[in-house]
């Protein structure tokens, strides 16, 4: 149940983090303008982050099961690529691709986060962390076969096979999914032992369990929900403006088709692995702690990416698509972790459903909305206003608490006995 959700991610990670670098082959083949093939991934990353909270609401009540969404979503997965090589009807693809296959990503993508969330409570930061991470760095493959091997001869050739993989990826990994049962702890884990050793007591020292079980509407009035999805929605957009734009970047600054490809190789395995180790290091430092150093190493790597492009400076481009990675995408599993931190796991699938359909405003300002600031004022101004607003989302996120907790006892050390016994209130399965 972490090895399931980490292949799925993988799968459908192209969808995303693979469309930057075939962005230019689409226009070129479907004869698209810049904002036309842009719009299509923005109204994609609307249904892929809206699905998220009906899907969970309708998991919660019983009324679809986790292998039902895995195998929906595999279906329109498949369906959306393969309208995409066969036909350049932008209302066509609008439906297919947008629709339904952000619908399908969406269903992959909030199934397989809240199934290794609810099946490693003890472990949340880290494998929440690394299963996220496949979501970029599943991409690399296919950046590559883009910049390189993706064109007119084998358009359509290679975006069935694409579909044919994921297909079978999500597929054969979502037949297999099972949620635990409610209030679920693992039983080779004495909750009592683990929370009074050393590092689980520091762990839950810096990230203290949920003081109740908050319903959707009771996390709201809690004022925090609603923190966390402005400072998602914002440094959402920014992470999307940099997995869209980098490539066209790095090319318009007089770049070769490798460095282009390798920025955004960098960017997605960074972003992918990033995520991974930020999850083990929340639980080491704390979560709001950790989500505030990537959101400011996101701001610092805009300017640099700017810098390094400005100057012709490969090596430098580089450096920072690699902090750019790191900090554009570990932010998504620390919002993952705090949610069920804050309010609980046993309406997680709901609760963060709500957070993450923060995504609906950053795909279209961060991809669509972005076209028209590029073409408007250049890539200098809209990598200078992406820095500013990752400023911003950290600032933001100082103002993040728990609910239930006053400031002094989010940060302090829980006695033993009072942590131990919250997380024997959650039972044995």
């Amino acid at each position: 149940m972490m090895w399931l959700p980490w292949a799925s991610m993988f799968g459908v990670s192209v969808f995303e983090y693979g469309y930057g670098a075939a962005e230019s082959t689409l226009e070129d083949v479907h004869g698209w303008s810049l904002g036309q093939a842009f719009w299509l991934v923005s109204i994609w990353t609307v249904f892929q982050a809206g699905v998220a909270f009906p899907a969970g609401r309708l998991r919660e009540k019983g009324i679809v099961s986790a292998r039902a969404a895995m195998l929906s979503g595999a279906v329109m997965v498949f369906a959306a690529f393969v309208v995409l090589g066969l036909t350049s009807n932008l209302v066509l693809n609008f439906l297919f691709y947008s629709v339904i296959g952000g619908t399908g990503a969406g269903l992959v993508y909030a199934t397989s986060i809240n199934m290794v969330g609810k099946w490693f409570p003890e472990k949340r930061g880290g494998k929440t962390g690394f299963v996220n991470g496949a979501f970029a760095y599943g991409a690399v493959p296919f950046i590559f076969v883009f910049s390189y091997m993706f064109n007119e001869s084998n358009f359509t050739l290679v975006l069935t096979l694409i579909a044919l993989y994921m297909l079978v990826i999500v597929g054969v990994s979502g037949f297999m999914f099972k949620d635990p049962p409610k209030n679920w702890w693992p039983s080779d884990v004495d909750p009592l032992e683990w929370a009074a050793s050393p590092k689980s007591a520091r762990s839950l020292a810096k990230n203290p369990p949920a003081v109740k079980q908050y319903g959707p509407m009771e996390a709201i009035k809690t004022g925090q929900l609603p923190l966390m999805w402005f400072a998602l929605a914002i440094i959402g957009g920014v992470s999307l403006f940099g997995i869209g734009y980098q490539v066209d970047f790095a090319k318009e600054v007089g770049f070769g088709p490798f460095i282009a490809a390798s920025s955004a190789g960098v960017l997605s395995l960074v972003n992918g692995f990033g995520r991974g180790f930020v999850g083990w290091l929340s639980d080491q430092i704390g979560r709001k702690e950790s989500l505030i150093i990537v959101l400011v190493v996101e701001g610092v790597a805009q300017f640099g990416l700017l810098w390094g492009g400005d100057t012709h400076n490969e090596a430098l481009f580089i450096f920072f698509a690699f902090l750019a990675g790191l900090g554009g995408g570990a932010f998504f599993p620390m919002f993952a972790a705090l949610t069920p931190d804050y309010f609980g796991e046993n309406n997680n699938a709901t609760n963060y459903g709500l957070v993450y359909s923060s995504k609906l405003v950053s795909g279209l300002f961060g991809l669509g909305v972005a076209s028209w600031v590029v073409t408007t004022w250049g890539y200098n101004g809209a990598y200078t206003i992406a820095g500013a607003i990752a400023f911003v989302s950290a600032i933001i996120s100082l103002f993040l608490r728990q609910p239930g907790r006053g400031q002094r006892a989010s940060v302090s050390s829980p006695s033993v006995g009072s942590a131990s016994h919250a997380v024997a209130d959650g039972g044995r399965a």
